[in-house]
């Protein structure tokens, strides 16, 4: 038996009734009586058109295929160097999202619509990156179409060689990169010199970061360990704002490492979430303190209620380096429709996307853009007290 939808029904019941209570009045009403104008003759020829053809009607609006979504995640990886952040963007500025979903709209992943309603495809993504920042563990969720052949090769092929979807998951219908995610692991990459005062203030291939000052560092990281009032270390938050308080689980500075002769160091920072730039002034005001330039009273003091006017790090050292599902995992595990959200079997491709496409930009920025140096030598004359005061804010 053929289907017909609901639409088809309505169509049918309507216009057959109009065509028999047509064909009624005219039984009922003697002939010498009956006065047929050219309206109504074009009106009744027109009923039996479309009736004759709701048939055909009913059976292309049935047969049109109807291709099924179903809930992903994809892993991806990615250099943020010359992109303006992960979130799309409708200003012309290139972003992560905007190379994304043009690679699955041309792979066929997606609609063609959804590049301009998100909604569409119900799409979040773990963390909004700042310009520049990398990543090696972002993580998106939205609804794809299934049955699509080699969907990560041919993704792949339309994206840039700095934008890499790692893997794609089946997941439930109501997980959300966002909402899902546990923790966040970030770290920040930088010369060594930038954490002592006696590191001068451009790289040096003969400087080596004393175990006294590593160890300076790491008791100034693990200040901010806890739930704190971080309202100071992102842009337009008030003191009274409940969003600023966020919850650092682990903060410390690895063991250095030589990278083209010169030493550098990551500081690796893991938190429930993160606020706008709030890892890139956390960094600041560290460097500040270790450097001599702030006392170290200065960080009890900035997660009090008074303003205290801290300015961003660069953020081409900043990369997102894990994104952990574990409570999603452990709920999920049993389950052999969803796949968990895990990083452990990339590890080796990530160190790889790392050593070519990350580094490089890492360190061609600070040893031969010296990003850093110009930065030190501006955070030298900054007063973080003058709360007035935003043009080091602007400091990429």
């Amino acid at each position: 038996m053929r289907r017909i939808t609901v639409v088809g029904v309505h169509v049918r019941s309507f216009y057959r009734n109009a065509l028999f209570r047509s064909l009624s009045v005219a039984a009922s009403v003697p002939t010498q009586e009956l006065m047929v104008t050219d309206q109504d003759r074009v009106h009744n020829q027109t009923s039996r058109e479309i009736y004759l053809n709701e048939e055909n009607i009913c059976e292309n609006i049935e047969t049109t295929p109807k291709r099924k979504r179903k809930k992903f995640a994809i892993l991806m990886a990615y250099c943020g160097l010359g992109y303006h952040g992960m979130q799309m963007s409708k200003s012309g500025f290139p972003t992560i999202e905007n190379a994304l979903i043009s690679a699955l709209i041309k792979a066929e992943c997606v609609p063609k619509k959804c590049f301009s309603d998100l909604k569409e495809v119900r799409f979040q993504r773990c963390a909004r990156t700042d310009k520049g920042v990398s990543a090696l563990a972002q993580v998106v969720s939205l609804k794809l179409f299934i049955f699509v052949t080699n969907p990560i090769e041919k993704i792949n092929s339309y994206l840039p060689p700095e934008i890499r979807v790692l893997d794609i998951r089946r997941v439930t219908n109501g997980f959300s990169a966002k909402d899902k995610c546990g923790a966040r692991t970030y770290s920040y990459t930088l010369p060594t010199f930038v954490l002592s005062r006696s590191g001068g203030v451009s790289p040096d291939s003969s400087f080596r970061l004393p175990r006294e000052d590593f160890h300076v560092i790491n008791g100034l990281l693990s200040f901010y360990k806890g739930t704190r009032n971080f309202h100071n270390f992102t842009n337009s938050k008030l003191e009274t704002d409940k969003s600023a308080h966020r919850h650092i689980m682990e903060v410390c500075c690895s063991e250095p490492f030589l990278h083209h002769g010169v030493e550098f160091a990551h500081i690796l920072v893991k938190g429930h979430s993160f606020m706008l730039h709030q890892i890139r002034k956390m960094v600041c005001l560290v460097i500040a303190v270790a450097r001599g330039l702030v006392s170290p009273d200065l960080l009890p003091h900035s997660v009090q209620m008074d303003k205290v006017n801290i300015p961003r790090a660069p953020g081409i050292g900043l990369v997102l380096e894990f994104t952990h599902f574990d409570y999603y995992n452990q709920r999920y595990n049993d389950r052999t429709l969803h796949d968990p959200v895990t990083w452990e079997e990339f590890l080796p491709v990530r160190e790889a996307f790392r050593e070519e496409k990350i580094m490089p930009t890492i360190i061609k920025g600070e040893l031969e853009d010296l990003s850093m140096s110009y930065w030190l030598k501006k955070l030298c004359t900054h007063d973080f007290m003058n709360v007035a005061d935003k043009k080091y804010d602007l400091i990429r």
